[in-house]
């Protein structure tokens, strides 16, 4: 049962040989996620040997170059290899705009249909569902309208104990009810679902944090997850750079993980101006030890 975050780039605004601009591919139990698509992203997606075609589901999280321009190209590629599978698209509503405009201007159009779902910029909304999972968008405060994105498990049912089954002569209709949590009567009797049944694995959760100014209305909505990711573009020596761009600091993401009390926090979207990673990663532990700093390539897996 994956859940397994590949980081395809961490680079701020303006891309480096070693930071490509932000991308991330999200593999929760072989549903595939594609979170903001700067330049080159269709590249890194083969490069760290991610599941090109199957990706249904791609998030835009605000409508800044370095987190969108990719997508013309990457469409156009699935388009070219045969598509022919509905794409959903999570966007600021003026992206669909830019999309139809440079298909009209090239006069192609592509092998499968999008199907857009605006996003709301104003407060947290639940965006897709499954039987398995949950995601979520929440507003951050950047420059322009810009959303978060929370990807949570729903609770999994509970085991039955094997050998309750032969012991109980546990029909299917019984073994259903009892892994949903409902007691079963069998001749009379009532079998409690917990004398049954063990508990089943626990939801996993992982929030994105897009571009965004230090805020603490940020908390509630990331409160608990297993790994946060939350830009860190600059250090608290050009604090006046960040408040000026609407952007954080590593020392303010990580006082975001610490008052939301996550498991992990994953910092990046460093600004081009910084070569290496280690002051933003020594600034980030002095407030929250369990920090790490994304590269290129990074690949975390969340744990069951």
């Amino acid at each position: 049962m994956k859940f397994e975050l590949t980081i395809l780039g961490c680079g701020g605004a303006i891309p480096t040989l070693e930071r490509k601009p932000t991308a991330q591919y999200l593999n929760i139990q072989d549903r595939h996620f594609l979170i903001d698509c700067g330049e080159g992203t269709q590249i890194q997606l083969r490069k760290y040997n991610c599941k090109f075609s199957k990706i249904d589901h791609i998030f835009i999280s605000h409508l800044h170059g370095d987190h969108f321009l990719g997508l013309f190209g990457y469409l156009s590629t699935l388009s070219l290899l045969g598509r022919t599978n509905c794409i959903y698209i999570y966007a600021p509503k003026d992206l669909k705009i830019l999309l139809l405009s440079h298909h009209e201007i090239i006069g192609k159009k592509l092998n499968f249909d999008i199907k857009f779902i605006e996003l709301n910029f104003t407060k947290s909304e639940l965006i897709f569902e499954d039987s398995i999972l949950e995601i979520t968008s929440f507003p951050v405060f950047h420059s322009v309208p810009c959303c978060g994105f929370i990807f949570k498990e729903k609770p999994s049912k509970r085991r039955i104990i094997k050998e309750k089954i032969k012991e109980l002569g546990l029909s299917i209709e019984a073994i259903k009810k009892l892994k949903n949590r409902e007691n079963f009567a069998i001749d009379g009797s009532y079998i409690k679902y917990e004398d049954v049944t063990t508990t089943g694995h626990r939801s996993r959760s992982y929030a994105y944090c897009a571009d965004t100014s230090f805020n603490n209305k940020i908390i509630p909505f990331v409160e608990n997850v297993d790994l946060l990711y939350h830009e860190a573009t600059f250090l608290e020596t050009q604090l006046d750079k960040a408040v000026k761009t609407r952007h954080s600091t590593a020392a303010q993401a990580a006082t975001i993980a610490l008052n939301a009390h996550v498991k992990q926090l994953l910092i990046g979207h460093f600004s081009a101006r910084y070569k290496k990673a280690d002051e933003f990663i020594k600034e980030a532990k002095k407030v929250f030890k369990n920090t790490v700093a994304c590269y290129d390539g990074y690949f975390h897996e969340i744990k069951k």
